[in-house]
């Protein structure tokens, strides 16, 4: 692992030169959007940008999920994503009928979640966003998953992760790095989160991670970890299973970053197994004789199949397959250190209380 890892680096190094040139590209297009020859447009819904500097996965869809467990009761809230690796393109907009390879895995799993919030897709969010507002009568807020790239739009507020264990300050543009913009447009972000922190984070380690970031003195910074909730059956969110020592997991996750699912199942049971995929796998009948194979290989009376809810929505059409086993879904929210949630939320919900004074709303 270890050679492998140093092998993947060296050959980043060597792509320097290319990561030079994107850089390049990206602060060339940054300046005309700031000097203003290119424009943003601005929208007459409030929207909320959600997004990260970097590639890979920082916790955007936990955080857009707890932005519409706070605001989804007193607003009509729709979402709009890429929909990464849905069968399908363009715009479309979520209903009774829809599956996962027609909006994206973490789409479906918001339009489970949030039944009364209006899922989107388009890769096109300019073009998706007057489609949007036609499609969903007397619309009152936007959340944009992973649009803080897309200069063509200008959001109300800007909610920028960044991970603990690569923050955008020590990366590198891609292909060496994982920096899809630079650095400094951090800047343009109302909220700086640093996700997937250490529980017990120290206010030592916290200023450390403020003093690097440098952040505006108008910006604010949050740190959260990852909290788990109670695992619940895929097909009866009643049953749950608490995790006990005596439990064997048959961890099935494909996410781009499973290590702190691994690390809590390691505190949390007494051992686990895992079938790894790839990040957004779509998950095929002879990847559920390979689950139900490896899960009959377990000797123990107490025993249970654990995926994520990213996955579990690529694997609930196998009603028939899987019906005969104890799958059982993990859920995360993003846990808000050093006691600053309701902070997070008086500055969310303000925002968008703010819109609406300054344009006269109801």
């Amino acid at each position: 692992m270890n050679f492998n890892n140093l092998f993947l680096k060296s050959f980043r190094v060597l792509l320097l030169p290319f990561a030079v040139i994107y850089g390049w590209i990206v602060s060339i297009r940054n300046t005309l959007y700031a000097k203003q020859y290119l424009k943003s447009v601005q929208f007459n819904v409030p929207m909320i940008c959600v997004g990260n500097l970097s590639l890979g996965g920082t916790g955007k869809s936990p955080m857009v999920e707890y932005l519409l467990s706070i605001l989804s009761d007193d607003y009509k809230v729709a979402t709009l994503s890429r929909g990464y690796k849905r069968k399908t393109q363009g715009y479309a907009l979520a209903n009774a009928t829809t599956s996962a390879l027609e909006i994206g895995d973490e789409p479906m799993q918001f339009h489970i979640k949030y039944p009364n919030v209006s899922v989107s897709v388009g890769e096109r969010r300019i073009e998706a966003i007057p489609q949007l507002i036609q499609d969903v009568p007397n619309l009152e807020l936007i959340i944009l998953d992973d649009a803080f790239q897309h200069r063509e739009i200008k959001a109300d507020y800007n909610i920028l992760l960044t991970e603990y264990d690569n923050l955008y300050c020590d990366d590198f543009f891609i292909p060496t790095g994982d920096l899809r913009d630079e650095r400094k447009s951090a800047n343009r972000a109302n909220i700086i989160i640093i996700t997937k922190c250490p529980a017990q984070l120290t206010e030592l380690e916290r200023e450390e991670i403020i003093e690097k970031l440098n952040p505006e003195p108008t910006q604010h910074l949050f740190f959260t970890s990852i909290a788990y909730d109670t695992p619940y059956h895929i097909y009866n969110p009643t049953d749950q299973w608490i995790l006990t020592m005596r439990d064997e997991v048959l961890l099935v996750c494909g996410i781009a970053n499973p290590l702190p699912l691994k690390n809590y199942l390691h505190e949390n049971t007494h051992t686990y197994y895992q079938l790894s995929y790839s990040d957004h796998h779509i998950f095929s009948i002879e990847d559920l004789n390979e689950i139900k194979e490896k899960f009959n290989q377990i000797n123990s009376k107490s025993k249970l199949i654990l995926t994520t809810e990213k996955d579990a929505v690529r694997l609930v059409k196998y009603t028939e397959e899987l019906h005969d086993i104890p799958l059982y879904v993990l859920p995360i929210k993003p846990h808000f250190l050093f006691g600053e949630q309701a902070k997070f939320d008086e500055l969310v919900i303000k925002n968008v209380a703010q819109f609406y004074k300054n344009n006269n709303g109801n």
